[in-house]
């Protein structure tokens, strides 16, 4: 039973966060009308919103790269191993 338990969690997660994901919006109100004013002025307010937005994005990524690069180095001599052997 834990077994089953351990692998099934993660397709329960992901299936949460897919039905999650459709509910949600990527900018407040006020940010969206004002980057869509911007875009239409001429003004690079959008793009300093758009990078702070993907700046925001990659930086937990970077920490859980950081902080399993052990484990990701391991896997990826694996996988070049396994390639290798053929």
């Amino acid at each position: 039973m834990q077994k089953f338990v351990k692998n099934i969690f993660p397709f329960i997660i992901v299936i949460a966060l897919f039905l999650i994901a459709d509910s949600v919006s990527a900018q407040c109100a006020m940010c969206r009308a004002n980057a869509e004013s911007s875009l239409k002025n001429g003004s690079s307010i959008a793009k300093g919103l758009n990078t702070g937005i993907l700046y925001l994005m990659a930086i937990p990524y970077l920490l859980l790269a950081f902080v399993f690069r052990e484990q990701l180095k391991s896997l990826y001599f694996r996988i070049r191993a396994k390639g290798t052997s053929k």
